[in-house]
């Protein structure tokens, strides 16, 4: 550590993936007397953007909700590639200053709170070296999954099998599948975003999927947001198209919510306009109503026009067992292949794997309560970024930050050194953090911590109620305990 660098930080960031280089966007701007910094565990920014880089990778939403508040997407492309999106990351960070407030290869692996001092105490794998680090406030911003592997189930014999496996989270950038059959395992965003890329030179790719799931198509660029940056102020333009992705979208979620039948037959109608009257829709009719799970986009329908080319196609069954030449499903077809993509989703960690100690106490998950989606009951100057569901995963983050900025500025004006939200059981009743069926989310029941019966221990995953409570509502109530 050199001179200049302060010997306990006010605050420190986890993670510098979206979530992390908004949250420094915003402490600098409303907090600018903060000393502060980034500790990424990676060697590079992004987060997912920058691990992932398997064919085809997109956004699964459009890049005006996405993207920055603060730093507009100026892309024509609504629904952007991977690489893209690294990009607008680095050059935002770049913009802000926030890139020389890295540090890389820098993983946390325990966060110590101490009454005492009043300030956390990092301990960091830097390398093979460990160190650590202080700070007064910790925000963690360090996503949902675990960034060392993905979730792979048990496949029957699965080394039996003559061609390679692969899963996209770890995908060899050298994997040459040109004329090569592909079998996809899965039905969700990655499997939609990998069909119809790997499809344009492979001979063959098959979906194969245990059950279906709702895709919609998309267009890949916006025509309304193209219209309103030629005529328009960019900050202005920005601004309008933004709201009105952000008003679509809630209006979308909230109409399957009240009318999933409707909603259902909707999406559907469509998708078959797009496959042909012929098509068996089976493989596109969940048994599940919209948004009980994520809703899976897809770029101009390009999944749909790759199915109709026959370079594509989806199979719903279930797997037997491999053999050498592929994979025998339980109705007793046999797909070939020369390459298995297990795109089984991911596995849910939170906090980047790091535990949590409390006055030398562990914080257990099942112990904790969200407070206002932001913060954890009984963790004191502690914060999180999770983002929505059910919308851009940076609309909840930005409002997330915002708040944070609010809670730190009213801690310095009334000279509070901690502030810990206090769950009463008395009051609220518990529930899972996520009403959400996905099976990533159901397999993280033990990890995840817990929310309220009602506010503001209840995540509603609503843009509009979010941005009253976090962004322009007090920035305290009687939960919210401070101390000087």
């Amino acid at each position: 550590m050199s001179n200049s660098e302060p010997t306990t930080y006010d605050t420190l960031i986890i993670g510098a993936g979206l979530s992390g280089i908004g949250a420094a966007y915003h402490i600098m701007d409303k907090c600018p007397d903060k000393s502060l910094a980034i500790l990424e565990a990676r060697a590079g920014m992004g987060g997912t953007w920058d691990l992932f880089k398997y064919p085809g990778i997109r956004s699964d939403s459009d890049m005006y909700t996405l993207g920055f508040s603060f730093n507009p997407w100026v892309d024509p492309k609504s629904i952007a590639d991977g690489p893209s999106i690294l990009q607008y990351i680095k050059d935002t960070a770049a913009k802000f200053g926030i890139d020389k407030k890295i540090k890389y290869s820098h993983k946390v692996q325990d966060a110590s709170w101490s009454d005492e001092s009043r300030e956390w105490t990092l301990t960091i794998k830097n390398d093979d070296r460990e160190t650590t680090m202080k700070c007064r406030f910790l925000f963690c911003c360090s996503g949902y999954y675990d960034y060392a592997a993905g979730y792979e189930p048990e496949f029957p014999n699965s080394a039996a099998f003559g061609g390679t496996i692969v899963h996209p989270q770890k995908w060899d950038t050298a994997l040459n599948y040109d004329n090569k059959k592909v079998v996809i395992i899965g039905s969700g965003a990655t499997a939609v975003t990998l069909v119809p890329e790997m499809a344009k030179t492979a001979e063959k790719v098959t979906m194969l999927q245990r059950s279906p799931t709702y895709v919609m198509s998309l267009p890949r660029r916006d025509k309304t947001a193209n219209f309103l940056n030629r005529v328009l102020p960019g900050k202005l333009a920005y601004r309008l198209i933004r709201w009105k992705n952000i008003l679509v979208s809630l209006a979308f979620y909230q109409a399957s919510r009240r009318w999933p039948k409707k909603i259902k037959d909707y999406i559907l109608k469509k998708a078959k306009l797009q496959l042909g009257e012929n098509y068996d829709m089976k493989h596109f009719e969940p048994d599940y109503n919209p948004w009980d799970q994520r809703l899976c986009i897809v770029p101009s329908g390009d999944l749909f026009k790759s199915i109709k080319s026959a370079k594509a196609e989806v199979v719903t069954d279930t797997i037997d067992h491999f053999t050498e030449k592929g994979i025998l499903l339980k109705s007793g077809k046999e797909l070939e292949a020369d390459i298995i993509v297990t795109a089984t989703g991911l596995k849910v960690q939170l906090l980047g794997g790091m535990t949590l100690h409390v006055n030398g106490k562990i914080a257990e998950p099942k112990d904790i309560h969200c407070y206002k989606g932001v913060m954890f009951s009984g963790i004191p100057n502690f914060a999180v970024a999770i983002g929505y569901t059910n919308a851009s995963w940076t609309l909840k983050c930005d409002l997330s930050c915002q708040y944070v900025t609010r809670v730190l500025n009213y801690m310095q004006k009334h000279k509070y050194a901690v502030c810990t939200p206090k769950f009463d059981s008395s009051q609220f009743g518990s529930e899972p953090l996520l009403d959400f069926d996905a099976g990533y989310i159901k397999r993280a029941a033990g990890v995840l911590p817990m929310q309220g019966s009602k506010a503001p221990w209840k995540v509603y995953q609503n843009y509009i109620l979010d941005m009253f409570t976090l962004k322009y509502s007090k920035a305290t109530d009687r939960f919210l305990e401070f101390r000087k």
